[in-house]
């Protein structure tokens, strides 16, 4: 077997100096040539380490070796056998700390472009005359509930029907994705790819109810009367804030806000659509994650002469994706670390006007394992803003939880679910995603979404809690 090469086939992209003023997908992919030159540096390693770090187990180097070969469709065929979303995973997931941080190459060379090759074999399906067909149990004449059409419902959804179950799926919002659909923006996760991934899942029999609120229209108990069992996916969506002085101004707004109108309701294409959103020039998004990445790009494309990151911790310690991070930089996202807001200062009609904010130093790791940030006294300044995003996290949507008596919730408002098992305290109710652990990422998402199909299915064959 040839020595592999020290480094990867780099993906083709938009240039930085064009793309900051499009919402157009910024990687191209891979070519044919391209992907079976990346998937021939593979290993093939008798003891694959990438299979343990991916959280839905995909068959990593069995789907690369037929890329390898040129055997694209069988390479899709192995791929969509655990994992129903390979376009939207191939796109959005933290390979860097999942598969391809576990790559065996990756210990003295740059890793196998695991994501790249991923998103290379879904989209070359959608080119064909027909998709994969994915193998199915015979009916079962159970029915599974799923509420909530985002990645740990989709994940769902797919693998009951697939295990004989009929499933259909209730989402609150007109369109099926969850977070896919209203916080990923355009240019990151098209939404044509992610309504692609929605009609496999349709197509393999699964129904879905759009403008349903489960919760209001009716309750999770409400279910039993129609379905066997229920899994809760409703992810979490209710924004953080800081409780600072000014907070309230006029222009503050959380990147839930922002990245819904944006996405979910297409404000940037405006005035096609006429969903209204501000377009700030000078632009503080508070954050480090992938969320305040977005809000900070789209901003920038929004016409921000200035759009920039206030993180209180470094470099070092950003969340986001490396390849988020990477393309922020090049697209002159300005970065302002160790910097904490204090508080907003307004004019008189209320509308934000500056920042005041503390230099922040740091100290020892806190319980995340990253260094706690420490305000250094005396050091406030002010920044000049006219528009702020607050990126900072989310609290479980607490509509669910508030109306199912005896589902047992955490402090913070969680649905409390078994790990190994995705089973609440209440019996035929499953629960997994964002609405268990709190913000995540949507391949944790639909990891937790298939350790729940495997468990409602033994609980549909056995009846026993």
């Amino acid at each position: 077997m040839p020595k592999p090469s020290p480094k990867r086939i780099p993906m083709r992209a938009q240039k930085p100096e064009k793309r900051r003023y499009n919402f157009d997908e910024v990687p191209f992919g891979y070519s044919p040539e391209e992907a079976m030159a990346e998937a021939q540096r593979c290993l093939q390693c008798k003891k694959p380490s990438c299979i343990k770090g991916c959280p839905v187990e995909v068959d990593i180097p069995g789907f690369i070796g037929k890329i390898a070969e040129g055997d694209f469709w069988e390479a899709a065929k192995i791929m969509k056998r655990t994992n129903v979303l390979p376009a939207i995973c191939g796109r959005v997931c933290p390979q860097e700390i999942q598969c391809e941080g576990s790559c065996v190459l990756g210990r003295k060379m740059e890793p196998v472009g695991i994501g790249n090759l991923e998103r290379f074999i879904a989209d070359w399906e959608a080119e064909q005359a027909e998709c994969v067909k994915c193998e199915k149990r015979p009916p079962t004449g159970k029915k599974v509930a799923v509420v909530g059409a985002g990645p740990a419902g989709l994940t769902v959804a797919g693998d009951c029907i697939k295990l004989g179950h009929q499933v259909t799926v209730f989402e609150a919002l007109h369109k099926p994705g969850g977070v896919l659909a209203y916080g990923i923006p355009e240019f990151r996760l098209p939404k044509a790819i992610v309504q692609r991934e929605v009609d496999f899942i349709r197509s393999m029999g699964v129904k879905l109810v759009t403008d349903e609120v489960i919760g209001k229209s009716r309750s999770i108990e409400e279910l039993f009367g129609e379905f066997d069992a229920v899994f809760i996916g409703t992810g979490a969506g209710r924004p953080w804030f800081m409780g600072i002085p000014g907070e309230n101004s006029l222009g503050v707004y959380s990147a839930n806000e922002y990245l819904t109108r944006s996405n979910l309701m297409k404000a940037y294409l405006f005035p096609k659509y006429d969903t209204p959103i501000v377009k700030g020039k000078h632009v503080a998004v508070i954050g480090g994650g992938n969320v305040a990445m977005d809000s900070a790009r789209t901003a920038l494309r929004l016409g921000a002469k200035e759009s920039m990151i206030v993180y209180r911790r470094s470099r070092k310690e950003l969340p986001a994706r490396a390849a988020e991070i990477h393309h922020a930089e090049e697209e002159g996202i300005v970065f302002n670390f160790l910097t904490l807001p204090k508080r907003y200062v307004a004019d008189k009609d209320g509308w934000v006007r500056e920042m005041e904010c503390l230099r922040m130093r740091l100290g020892e790791p806190d319980a995340s394992g990253r260094r706690r940030p420490i305000p250094i006294e005396g050091s406030e300044f002010r920044i000049p803003v006219d528009m702020v995003i607050v990126a900072i996290g989310n609290s479980p949507n607490p509509l669910i939880p508030g109306s199912t008596p005896g589902l047992e919730t955490g402090k913070h408002g969680n649905i409390v679910a078994d790990p190994k098992t995705g089973r609440t305290s209440k019996k035929g109710i499953f629960a997994g995603g964002d609405i268990v652990t709190g913000t995540a990422t949507v391949i944790l998402a639909m990891g937790a979404g298939r350790i729940a199909a495997n468990s409602i299915d033994e609980y549909l064959k056995t009846g026993e809690w």
